[in-house]
């Protein structure tokens, strides 16, 4: 899986094998050689792969990566550079969400218009450890076959590795399940948001007037989320995961919205499902995503359970039995809502087509309705952003049942 054995010419001594500067050390004991990018130091978490072409510093900046080392399976990675417009963390005094990233091809200069800084010197100020040279394909096929691993990845410029530390810190790391990765992510402070979606000329707007009232619970929330319900003519106000039923229903909102976020759903219900109960039983119009969507299934009773490879990327197929419709859309998660588990008031809205897992769920008897994949995209296609107007018409109309068309 390593490239680590490409040579360069040396004055007077031919040609030597270059020395890896960077290691992926799998915790069963499979060590990838390649060449370091970014930050230096190692950090362990869970190897994943993405599929997206597109929008990667989007990704390396999505929450919900938080304790994952993403492979990217498309192999030219850098070539449009980084700005500060693409960033999808808003607690930018939080801890980077991916711990560490996996390329195939070096970063090249970057060739867009946009750009405003390299790929590798963004990665270095962040903190994000990252390799070159790898086999990706190869990596990705493992993980399809084996599941995510646990890993450390490691870059050090002299090349000076004890890869029997690595291997002993990679068995030790005990995995996403169980982990409540949430207050890495999160704010700890409630805030107003009123920036709208970004346009070619004119950059970010700012939303003018407001038409409803939604509290955002955030449990590792994206930007693209806050300005997508800001384009719906919402008042935003974000609060804390840990924010109590009583503390959100205060601010006497039109709708709360769940928000995504990384860990294991379970560990992070354990204070977040109490609050969900209590905005159902408030009848206030509940709209999740992403981890919020298996908050809202764990709140009616559903169990979560860890897929081998999860999902991640920008072109996944899902149905929408509402309309009828299938939309391509981004993803990234590794727990679903065990579908098996679902009470009598929860119905199925929207399915994976590519393996059948479950996507979205209304409720038939109270006004919340929740979906697995990421509708907002940043990156990925909008095929889904009527969900947010349906959110919109749902507070309009003082209920929220899932029926609305796009």
């Amino acid at each position: 899986m390593s490239n680590a054995t490409i040579s360069q010419a040396l004055p007077g001594a031919g040609w030597a094998p270059l020395k890896p500067t960077a290691l992926v050390v799998l915790a069963d004991g499979l060590v990838i050689e390649g060449f370091g990018i970014g930050a230096t130091g190692q950090a362990v978490g869970e190897v994943c792969f993405n599929t997206a072409m597109t929008g990667y510093e989007e990704i390396l900046t999505d929450p919900s990566y938080a304790g994952q080392i993403i492979t990217f399976t498309f192999p030219h990675i850098g070539v449009v550079g980084t700005n500060d417009e693409d960033i999808e963390t808003v607690n930018m005094a939080a801890s980077a969400g991916a711990r560490g990233v996996i390329l195939r091809a070096d970063i090249t200069e970057p060739s867009n218009y946009r750009a405003a800084r390299r790929l590798d010197d963004w990665l270095k100020a962040r903190g994000i450890i990252g390799i070159s040279g790898v086999d990706t394909r190869a990596l990705t096929s493992r993980i399809r076959r084996l599941g995510m691993p646990n890993a450390v990845i490691a870059h050090a410029p002299d090349g000076a590795f004890d890869r029997a530390e690595l291997l002993a810190k990679a068995k030790a790391f005990p995995g996403i399940d169980g982990m409540d990765l949430v207050p890495d992510v999160a704010t700890t402070q409630r805030y107003d948001w009123d920036q709208t979606s970004w346009t070619l000329e004119h950059g970010y707007g700012r939303r003018e007037g407001a038409k409803h009232h939604v509290v955002a619970v955030d449990y590792g929330i994206k930007r693209n989320i806050l300005r997508l319900l800001a384009d719906q003519g919402c008042a935003v106000t974000v609060v804390p995961a840990t924010a109590s039923a009583e503390d959100i229903l205060a601010l006497k909102p039109d709708g709360v919205f769940l928000s995504n976020g990384p860990g294991d759903p379970a560990e992070t219900g354990r204070y977040a499902v109490p609050t969900i109960q209590g905005l159902l039983d408030s009848g206030t119009p509940l709209f999740g995503i992403c981890l919020g969507h298996q908050m809202l299934g764990l709140a009616i009773g559903a169990s979560t359970l860890k897929m081998p490879q999860g999902h991640h990327g920008a072109n996944h197929p899902v149905k929408d039995f509402t309309t009828g419709k299938v939309e391509i859309v981004s993803m990234n998660h590794g727990f679903a809502v065990d579908p098996e588990t679902l009470p009598a008031n929860a119905e199925v809205t929207h399915v994976s087509l590519f393996d059948g897992s479950n996507c979205g769920i209304a409720l038939t008897d109270r006004p919340a309705f929740s979906v697995q994949y990421h509708p907002e995209a940043s990156p990925g296609p909008r095929d889904s952003h009527y969900l947010f107007r349906r959110f919109a018409e749902a507070m309009a109309a003082g209920k929220v049942g899932g029926t609305g068309e796009r």
